[in-house]
């Protein structure tokens, strides 16, 4: 049983939220920054001291090795988190228990999942088994912001085929939307401000955001719900995964509400961006939708410069998304991109981990698809196998993230069964 498991895990889980690994200052020696290599040192730290064998490419990812067989299979999980934002009741790094659970920023994205897997290997591990696969539990330190660590990886490692991710939702992913996070440069002429700033993370839906205009109108302030502090106008959102905008309240939009009947240009900006001018959010195939998040905005030389996230459907080619935004008539740029993925449904690897899924719940399920991106488009063969269950309460990039320790315990079960029928 994976109940002797289990204070151990939430003592170790609550040992890495307490580290800060979201992305920081570059060094020699840590990529990401000291946060995120802290944090990769500690998780294969736990996991020598559990008697694997651990390897750390650079700072960027680190892997931790079970068997020896000829081909291998990969737990996909990552460490690092996008920053804690405002909001917060509970300290978004102190991993403090209350309630049943354990409270920061990566409990359930993805510090939790991670940690619960690698538990899971030492629990095979001491029972004796003997995996037919070699099995690569690799942990990746900058999945939020880039994917340079996968990057590496593939340099200076082999990548296994097959896999899964801890780190989107149950049953099963078999389908993920693929990702364009994109710049645009709208100009402003005779800008109605001189200072214009907001946004944690371009994944990320933006919680706060602030501008100081050069005429400032109380009632027009107060009209469209914004506080003036020290001649500033500021707005407060809430944040929420770019993936599911519709959780948060994006604070970017009071703030250009206040200024676009001064301003036929930043009118136009809302237009294409939060009132859909051009149609992107009608985009949408038999199973998936287009979503579009303006997630971070600064005003800089003439401009305003706008990132925003934007999911598209698996069946769709990304030119088509291109061939919609080129229509706003502004320039813009790729910050990123990223290839969607589906997978058969009735592959051996969906269909093994479906029947776990439904004996460790006694509920029976289908594959769904998700607009999250996991490293699981990383490989050949991946999806994406839990941790976030069917009705829960939404907290990933959101304030107060938190992991339930009853829910550590079930993908402690969860993710051992699954390990042991694809690997045994």
């Amino acid at each position: 049983m994976m109940n002797s498991y289990l204070d151990a895990a939430v003592e170790s889980i609550c040992e890495s939220v307490r580290i800060d690994s979201s992305l920081g200052t570059k060094t020699a020696n840590a990529p990401f920054g000291q946060g995120a290599l802290d944090c990769l040192t500690h998780f294969l730290s736990l996991a020598e001291r559990m008697g694997f064998e651990t390897k750390n490419y650079d700072g960027y990812v680190g892997e931790v090795v079970f068997g020896d067989g000829e081909e291998d299979f990969a737990i996909l999980a990552h460490l690092d988190v996008v920053p804690a934002g405002g909001g917060w009741t509970k300290d978004p790094f102190g991993g403090i228990i209350e309630d049943g659970k354990i409270w920061g920023r990566g409990t359930m994205d993805d510090k939790g999942p991670a940690i619960c897997c690698l538990y899971c290997l030492k629990a095979l591990k001491d029972k004796g088994f003997v995996p037919r696969k070699k099995i690569k539990l690799i942990v990746g330190c900058n999945e939020e912001c880039g994917w340079g660590c996968i990057e590496h990886y593939k340099k200076v490692a082999a990548l296994p085929k097959t896999g899964f991710s801890p780190d989107a939702e149950f049953p099963v992913i078999f389908s993920e939307k693929g990702i364009l996070q994109i710049r645009f440069h709208f100009p402003v002429e005779h800008a109605p401000f001189t200072f214009l700033e907001g946004g944690n993370s371009v994944n990320m839906v933006c919680d706060y955001c602030e501008a100081k205009p050069v005429t400032l109108t109380l009632s027009r302030a107060k009209e469209c719900g914004l506080e003036v502090k020290n001649k500033k106008l500021v707005s407060y959102g809430k944040s929420a995964h770019a993936s599911t905008p519709e959780h948060g309240k994006n604070a970017i939009l009071p703030i250009l509400r206040y200024f676009e009947k001064k301003n036929e240009q930043i009118r136009y900006l809302v237009e294409c961006l939060f009132e859909d001018k051009f149609g992107l959010q009608e985009v949408h195939d038999s199973i998936d939708c287009l979503s579009l998040s303006p997630d971070t905005v600064k005003y800089r030389k003439g401009e305003i410069q706008v990132v925003c996230d934007i999911r598209y459907p698996a069946s769709f080619e990304e030119r088509r998304v291109y061939d919609m935004i080129d229509s706003f008539g502004v320039k813009y740029e790729t910050v990123s991109s990223q290839n969607p993925i589906r997978v058969n449904k009735n592959s051996e690897l969906v269909s093994t981990l479906l029947s776990v899924y439904e004996e460790c719940t006694g509920e029976s399920a289908a594959p769904v698809s998700i607009g999250g991106g996991t490293y699981a488009r990383a490989l050949e063969c991946g999806v994406a196998f839990g941790p976030e269950m069917p009705g829960d309460e939404p907290v990933v990039h959101q304030p107060d993230e938190y992991i339930s320790i009853e829910r550590v315990q079930l993908l402690l079960d969860i993710y051992e069964k699954a390990i042991r029928r694809l690997t045994e």
